[in-house]
């Protein structure tokens, strides 16, 4: 019986390391949320907890993530050294407390991430201001300096999205935030106004009855609340770094069928209706950059079908990029339809990757994907992320590309070559060269840049160190400059034998 289940399991997590190849795409949203909610760093000595994340990120690159979701401010506090709210207890275990010796986890990780390629998303959120395990709250909180301007609901406190004065403090803290730090992305989940709980009310009639004059409906205000939330903060970060991007990773479902008939067919609870996001009019009115709704159910659930909302978020979300919300463990608890000896990883890529609409994935929890569960990592670095991909262009942002680099030669040192190469020159930040792709082509071969096969590496390096051989065998090299959003300049390239 043992036997039977060992063979059963191992049928269940090796299988998509032998699935047949797909064209794998140059460009591609490869992210994972790293979250501090859940107290997994709360307390920890800093030594330890800046080892628990470069061994994270070390393994995470090597499963190809280019985009890290770093978690920095779970309730009105922060996971890194703020000029207006309290150090977080998620770090220190005491809402206040300076970590000690003191350091900046947010500055760290965007070293640590721009050190291995990827990107770095300052993961807020904007309306929690008190979790239910929060007993105290440090003395320049939010909530101890303006008390009028949350509500309680369900044993947690929130930012009134209905005041002004609300709006425009988030907006405070997003613009120190990305004024001082070298973020490429801020990004917030799926909490807007608070999920229903049975029997509870959200008690915002003072500030229905102070700003809600011309509005019948009350839902109809807390959604323009919100809306003009999300405008406030695309205009604030546009106006401090003109390429910094703005994305939100929604609730997987916007409105069932039975609500509008242009929903989906689904039966679950709604952003529009119970969290009064409307997700679809900011990603038309181009209020966000990127969207990753969190679609973590499994194909085949009876009231929320991973391949239904997939195909309906690609007909409605596409006008900016879209990216799919990956929850690991469910994933591979789940067995495949067809197949009931492995999970669902590969069908769920493969849905992802049939929309054109769709631009990549996000796993939901880094975590999981370190430690393989299911095989799923292994899964990605063989198959899925084989190859390194670049960022999905944003061209409504920028789509003006850096020169390209200069003084490309191999230069021989004693253990071997070094590719060196100098920088492009820009006239303005948004032209300035940030990162290099390195590309190796056989001699005789097509240099064919869309091939990610032919990668060897992204880096912010302007060398890179060349694999010698024998001296005789003749490649070429490319070297491309990519700008803040990765767009790619001509080549220059260079002969070498190795």
């Amino acid at each position: 019986m043992k036997i039977k289940t060992l063979l059963s399991l191992l049928l269940f997590v090796c299988a998509a390391a032998i699935l047949p190849a797909q064209d794998l795409p140059k460009r591609e949203f490869r992210g994972a949320w790293i979250q501090a909610v859940n107290g997994q760093f709360k307390g920890m000595p800093a030594e330890k907890m800046k080892q628990t994340l470069t061994s994270q990120l070390d393994v995470l690159q090597k499963a190809g993530i280019n985009a890290i979701i770093f978690q920095v401010r779970v309730e009105g506090d922060a996971l890194y050294a703020s000029k207006y709210e309290p150090w977080s207890r998620y770090l220190t275990g005491v809402q206040g407390q300076a970590p000690a010796p003191q350091w900046d986890p947010l500055a760290f990780m965007v070293d640590e991430c721009h050190k291995r390629g990827m990107e770095l998303h300052a993961w807020i959120n904007p309306y929690r201001a008190k979790t239910k395990g929060t007993t105290v709250l440090a003395g320049n909180h939010p909530v101890k300096l303006y008390p009028n301007r949350f509500i309680e609901y369900d044993g947690q406190l929130y930012f009134d999205p209905g005041y002004p004065e609300n709006r425009a403090y988030i907006c405070k803290i997003v613009k120190d935030i990305v004024e001082r730090y070298d973020v490429d992305a801020i990004h917030m989940d799926d909490y807007f106004y608070p999920y229903p709980a049975k029997g509870k009310e959200i008690r915002d009639d003072v500030s229905f009855a102070q700003y809600g004059t011309g509005y019948a409906n009350r839902a109809d205000w807390r959604r323009n609340n919100v809306n003009q939330l999300i405008q406030d903060l695309h205009r604030t970060i546009r106006e401090t770094k003109p390429w910094v991007k703005f994305g939100i990773s929604p609730f997987g479902i916007y409105r069932n069928q039975k609500s509008d008939p242009k929903g989906s067919k689904t039966n679950g609870l709604q952003n529009y209706d119970d969290l009064y996001a409307d997700i679809i009019l900011w990603v038309d009115n181009g209020w966000v950059d990127y969207t990753i709704p969190q679609i973590y159910w499994e194909i085949g659930h009876p009231a929320a079908d991973y391949q239904e909302l997939v195909q309906w978020w690609a007909q409605h979300a596409g006008n900016r990029p879209l990216f799919i919300g990956q929850d690991v463990m469910r994933t591979v608890q789940k067995p495949d339809l067809q197949n009931p000896n492995i999970h669902q990883q590969a069908r769920k890529m493969q849905l992802q990757r049939a929309q054109p609409a769709i631009e990549g994935s996000c796993q939901w929890y880094a975590a999981a994907v370190v430690d393989n569960v299911g095989n799923y990592r292994e899964a990605l670095s063989r198959h899925y992320h084989r190859y390194p991909a670049l960022q999905p262009l944003f061209p409504f942002m920028d789509k003006k590309a850096p020169k390209k680099v200069r003084k490309l030669k191999p230069v021989w040192m004693e253990d071997g070559y070094i590719l060196c190469w100098t920088a492009p020159k820009a006239r303005h930040e948004m032209d300035r060269a940030i990162q290099y792709v390195v590309y190796r082509f056989a001699k005789g071969e097509k240099r064919n840049l869309d091939d990610p096969s032919k990668i060897v590496t992204i880096t912010r390096d302007t060398f890179y160190k060349l694999p010698y051989e024998d001296g005789k065998t003749t490649y070429y090299y490319v070297v491309t400059a990519l700008d803040h959003l990765q767009n790619e300049s001509k080549a220059a390239k260079k002969k070498v034998k190795l």
